[in-house]
């Protein structure tokens, strides 16, 4: 799946994208809205992951 795709569809992915990433909270998700940047911020913020580890995971869940 392309990230436009994931973008467009993010509101029924908000359950997979928990299950990944649990830390994520219904506001975070909202504030998020499928954009990939703000999304890669967060997990550096909540998984003191650098921002390559953040894209990897992201691209890794992109592909699944």
């Amino acid at each position: 799946m392309n990230w436009d795709q994931i973008e467009g569809n993010w509101k029924q992915l908000t359950g997979k994208v928990r299950q990944q990433w649990g830390k994520l909270t219904d506001d975070h998700l909202e504030e998020i809205k499928g954009n990939k940047d703000m999304l890669a911020g967060k997990l550096q913020e909540l998984y003191g992951i650098s921002k390559e580890e953040a894209e990897a995971q992201i691209e890794k869940f992109r592909n699944t």
